[in-house]
């Protein structure tokens, strides 16, 4: 096959993924260009290493398949970073700060104007400089950045939007940003939770102020609102929030929200609320890696004034995987017993945190295991789950499989999506609405389902 020839698949290849993806998604992530091929691999060019991590996390395999299903051939992707951006109006991440740091280390210090006075409603710790940044969550800390130095100035930034399970987080990376706003810039800078913002409009409609409730959340220039999923039954409130929205998009002010999940998978959230959280930059936050956990724990260590070990906190980041706050409970549990009792050996931390160490980790729970699993029951193989067939007597069981992931895991849609041959958010969104109706109308079925959850589980913890 001709060189230009392989030009013209790339071509159709990245239309059929703009179609796919949509305008915004694929103006963000694919400002790929094509440079050069041989027979089994694509010399892609792209516009920094950053941007190189990233397209290959998130989107390698799914191009590939995609290239794939065009020509029948597998072809490998090999990107090059010297490529120019085709589109000036692509958001660069070379426009970002750099982050490349290997091990995780905490994030550079942003000097604040003098004599600003600390913000009442934000944490004192919780910001740029005490978050620790690892290849788990450079990117999410990279959006954060560039909306705190550039606040409502770009509409692919506003709102942003980050999600991600319990205890990763979110709340330190929102409040930086608040932190950063307050202390560089003038204007008003209003944190407050979901269930504050929720209970105040109650309150206020209730006492006929609805006046002072819009002019406090409507003349404001960053809103930050902690855990959104909490206005799904709030009905009124939501839409409250929906005119608050308009009101700062269109004055160009800053908004940042947190969510436990993506947006779209709130099922009681109003569809046109819905539209304008992902109108801006959504980035999910994942449980942070070994590197990561022990830059965590080392940094939290710089503010206490007990000596623990290398060796206890590589203990430590090795059997706690979970969330940031565990980390955090585990290495209370150490201060405490080296600050009123005596210094902590390897072994004393063991018996410390035995309990914690002896609960099931989801960690254990990979998408590995439950495609296995899941493979073996219906008599197929792992790679018919993450394969291309729809046959029914596959389809099925991959939904299943995605569908088990979402509930043992806490993976997000896109990254269940990627291990399943490069499937996105909104297929794995529609196979777990498809299980879930289903083990509704069929109780034999959903008696299965719950079986072989059990049986994952099991498997899981002995892994």
């Amino acid at each position: 096959m001709a060189n230009n020839d392989y030009d013209i698949i790339w071509k159709e290849t990245m239309n059929q993924i703009r179609k796919e993806l949509g305008e915004q998604e694929f103006t963000m992530w694919f400002n790929l260009e094509y440079l050069d091929a041989s027979e089994n691999e694509l010399i892609i060019g792209v516009p920094s290493t950053f941007y190189q991590d990233q397209v290959r996390q998130r989107y390698q395999p799914y191009i590939e398949g995609k290239i794939r299903d065009l020509i029948g051939k597998n072809l490998t992707i090999s990107f090059v970073v010297n490529a120019r951006p085709k589109n000036e109006n692509t958001i660069q991440p070379s426009d970002l700060p750099s982050i490349d740091k290997k091990p995780a280390v905490a994030a550079p210090a942003i000097p604040a104007r003098e004599n600003k006075k600390q913000h009442t409603e934000l944490r004192d710790d919780y910001t740029f400089e005490t978050y620790v940044v690892g290849d788990d969550n450079n990117f999410a800390f990279n959006a954060a950045s560039a909306v705190a130095r550039n606040p409502g100035t770009s509409n692919n930034y506003n709102p942003l939007l980050i999600y991600g399970g319990v205890g990763l987080g979110k709340t330190h990376l929102m409040q930086a940003i608040g932190h950063h706003i307050h202390n560089n810039f003038d204007g008003k800078v209003l944190y407050i939770t979901a269930e504050g913002f929720m209970n105040e409009f109650l309150k206020l409609l209730g006492e006929n102020k609805m006046a002072a409730f819009k002019n406090k959340y409507r003349y404001v220039d960053a809103l930050l609102i902690d855990d959104v999923h909490n206005l799904e039954r709030g009905d009124r409130t939501q839409e409250e929030l929906f005119y608050t929205f308009d009101a700062l998009y269109n004055a160009k002010k800053q908004m940042v929200f947190t969510c436990d999940r993506p947006i779209a998978e709130l099922k009681n959230m109003t569809a046109r609320l819905k539209s304008r959280f992902e109108w801006g930059l959504s980035v999910d936050l994942k449980p942070p890696n070994y590197e990561t956990r022990f830059a965590i724990l080392k940094k939290k260590l710089e503010t206490k004034k007990v000596a623990i070990p290398d060796e206890v906190i590589d203990l430590v980041s090795k059997n706690v995987s979970s969330n940031v706050r565990d980390l955090e409970g585990a290495l209370n549990k150490l201060t405490a017993y080296a600050e009123y009792v005596k210094p902590v050996t390897l072994e004393i931390a063991q018996e410390l945190l035995r309990d914690v160490f002896a609960a099931p980790k989801q960690s254990n729970l990979s998408i590995d295991i439950i495609q296995r699993e899941v493979a073996e029951y219906y008599q197929l193989s792992p790679s018919d789950l993450k394969g291309k067939k729809k046959n029914k007597s596959i389809v099925l069981p991959r939904q299943l499989a995605m569908y088990i992931s979402r509930k043992l895991t806490e993976l997000s849609t896109i990254e269940v999506g990627q291990s399943f041959g490069g499937r996105d958010h909104a297929t794995v969104l529609h196979s777990c609405n498809k299980i879930d109706g289903l083990m509704r109308l069929n109780p034999k079925f959903d008696l299965e389902v719950q079986n072989l959850m059990r049986n994952i589980k099991t498997h899981g913890v002995k892994s």
